[in-house]
């Protein structure tokens, strides 16, 4: 079995230089060559993608890592592609990948919460199971992160900095098909949080820029009068807005009236993102800009499996 390696940067690429800040100088082939001492593996090819940290890459870069792994994959002598990744926007990346017809061959995104060279470091432990999984053939698109395998739909980073900083979603499976690869970068869209007395300004301001809205509403998915303005002119614009929100865990469910309530919104046009987060749902809305996808659909999720027993 061959795999590919992408190195995209991220803690665990990074080390500690001589003003205590942490910068990515370990390069995917480092990393590989760990691997070969760890578990004495030899069919690693390395792509040295990018040296960021995640927090700056763009839905360009996305563009072009999805079509790398594609690329990859289409190979016959490549049977999974392992992504190294900032943690800070893993969650973004692991759900591009999800939501895309990339072809055959598990698709495994890790990293780090501590550096390459922190004396009790995360990486190397990340690396090995990760190798494992792709090693096991497990079709799909996964985070393999502290010792938990969480499908890439459904990753969450829940922790700025605990060794387990990552969590599954209950986010239900998709009810569409992996849709075509197309690129998301021409479709920006923007993510604006509401909050008590929150005004239209920022929603106003982002209409000449902005192909498409996420709101991080509050609750099930209410904001301010003021606000809900806003979005109520966004929408006659014709820009199609998402709504979240901020709350940790629930769904999303436009049920309050109102000027600023999900309801009234619903009614306008605006589609509830389900289980979805702010951030995860920008990269959904944007995927479902690529490829005309109705946005409703985008975050329909496929019906539960019913279980029959004889009687």
């Amino acid at each position: 079995m061959t795999f590919a390696l992408i190195a995209t940067g991220g803690t665990i690429a990074c080390t500690t230089v001589r003003d205590g800040s942490l910068v990515p100088t370990v390069s995917g082939q480092q990393l590989a060559q760990f691997l070969d001492a760890e578990v004495g593996t030899h069919d690693i090819e390395v792509v040295e993608f990018r040296a960021l940290d995640s927090s700056s890459i763009t839905l360009a870069d996305l563009d072009e890592l999805l079509l790398c792994a594609r690329q990859h994959l289409a190979r016959p002598e490549i049977d999974g592609v392992l992504i190294t990744h900032g943690t800070d926007s893993m969650e973004e990346t692991a759900l591009a990948l999800s939501l895309f017809d990339l072809g055959e061959g598990p698709i495994v995104l890790t990293g780090a919460q501590r550096a390459f060279d922190h004396p009790a470091g995360d990486g190397p432990r990340n690396l090995r199971d990760s190798y494992e999984l792709l090693c096991s053939g497990k079709p799909g698109v996964w985070v393999q992160f502290g010792g938990k395998t969480i499908p890439g739909r459904a990753a969450r980073k829940w922790h700025t900095s605990q060794l387990n900083g990552f969590e599954e979603l209950p986010v239900g499976d998709s009810a569409l098909a992996p849709l075509p690869l197309s690129p998301m970068a021409q479709h920006p869209v923007e993510i604006i949080a509401a909050y008590p007395g929150a005004g239209a300004a920022l929603v106003d301001a982002s209409l000449n820029h902005t192909h498409g809205l996420v709101i991080e509403a509050m609750g099930s998915g209410n904001m301010g009068e003021e606000m809900g303005a806003g979005v109520a002119r966004a929408l006659q614009a014709g820009v199609p807005v998402v709504i979240s929100t901020r709350t940790p865990y629930g769904t999303t469910k436009l049920a309050y009236g109102g000027a600023g309530g999900g309801a009234t919104l619903g009614e306008m046009g605006a589609v509830a993102s389900g289980g979805f987060r702010a951030g995860q749902a920008r990269i959904m809305l944007a995927a479902a800009l690529a490829t005309d996808t109705p946005v409703a659909e985008m975050f329909s999720t496929a019906p539960s499996a019913t279980a029959y027993t004889a009687g």
